[in-house]
């Protein structure tokens, strides 16, 4: 295959990200990128590229360099392609898409942990979305400040679930599950035995988000090799801004603040999450905004499957799904890429293929 105009290649990606206004420092890293490769000789360019050595030259880094090497390839790069693939497309049309292909929500809290309301008030509102289910996903016991449900307690959830599930509407039903703690080694806080009860396990880090980056980048990857885990939620813990105004019914223990991304080898942890086949979660609470775009597109060119959530803590959350669908419209992401757009056994069967 003919090899492609590296140079030309970057230089369209930056075309691309300043029309559609997005941050400065992206489009700055491709015109860079291109910058520092113009001066180098074609001979030289396609050396560096096959000894894997384009990140040793300033002002390229590993986006950038895998682009180039694409090029050469004869390839369009992945992430030219995904920009390609949204030029022209309504960003409003597609996330309403986006957002109608959606049959449930897989990340949603009640009273027994830190949400506000009833597991049925939940569940109704649900319903009244036109959700077809919704995972129950409270949290696990060393979160104390959540009232993170001790094994006991989740047995009893079990149980009430069940017969909750028999008073619902017809076509709708709880899928039941967790949001589990990823501990400091990797270990999901919770036994095994009842993590293979559940439909779906959503694992996510709480505690130690400022470790150092190689510590966290190793916690993510084993948490993502554990057959019990099907969706990594939130996965930088970052909080963009203080709880939106006007926004009410978090809950009592349930308070945003501004914090910033964990440390994490994003390229490795992904890789991860494709080779088990988990899915990345994009979380739609408009104050964590989490992952931010450009790890949902490295997600997508990793070939990671995702989950839109709204990780709801009140009934009228569970309609905030239409900011992550914005988000995930915005970088390309299809229904064809989330999990839950698939109907509920679908869901359960890939998530039971994982361990269960």
């Amino acid at each position: 295959m003919e090899a492609r105009d590296p140079i030309a290649d970057l230089r369209r990606i930056a075309f691309l990200l300043e029309r559609a206004n997005e941050a400065s420092y992206r489009v700055k890293a491709f015109r860079s990128a291109a910058a520092t490769l113009g001066g180098l000789s074609g001979d030289e360019v396609a050396q560096r590229a096959d000894a894997r050595t384009l990140t040793e030259l300033t002002g390229v880094g590993e986006v950038t360099a895998r682009c180039v090497t694409e090029s050469l390839a004869g390839e369009e790069p992945v992430y030219l392609r995904r920009l390609l693939a949204t030029e022209g497309v309504s960003l409003p049309d597609a996330a309403a898409a986006l957002r109608a292909a959606l049959r449930g929500d897989c990340h949603v809290h009640s009273d027994w942990s830190d949400g506000g309301s009833p597991i049925e008030e939940m569940a109704l509102a649900a319903v009244e979305l036109g959700h077809e289910y919704m995972v129950l996903t409270d949290h696990s016991p060393r979160l104390t400040v959540a009232r993170g449900l001790t094994a006991a307690r989740l047995r009893r959830q079990l149980d009430h679930v069940a017969a909750v599930n028999a008073a619902l509407p017809a076509g709708f039903r709880i899928l039941t599950g967790i949001e589990v703690d990823i501990l400091a080694d990797g270990r999901l806080d919770q036994s095994d035995e009842l993590l293979a009860r559940l439909d779906v396990v959503v694992g996510s880090v709480h505690s130690g988000l400022n470790d150092d980056r190689a510590k966290m980048t190793r916690r993510m990857v084993a948490a993502v090799a554990n057959p019990h885990l099907d969706i990594l939620g939130h996965p930088t813990g970052r909080m963009v801004s203080s709880r939106p105004a006007g926004v009410t019914g978090a809950g009592p223990r349930h308070r945003a603040r501004t914090r910033p991304p964990s440390d994490f080898d994003a390229e490795a942890v992904f890789a991860a999450c494709a080779e088990h086949d988990k899915a990345v979660e994009i979380n739609s609470r408009p104050e964590r905004q989490d992952p931010p775009k450009r790890m949902i597109r490295l997600a997508l060119e990793a070939g990671c499957r995702f989950a839109i959530d709204t990780d709801a803590h009140a009934p009228g959350q569970l309609d905030w799904q239409v900011y992550g669908c914005e988000r995930a419209a915005l970088c390309g992401v299809t229904g064809e890429d989330v999990v839950n757009t698939w109907p509920a056994d679908r869901l359960r069967d890939w998530a039971a293929g994982h361990s269960r």
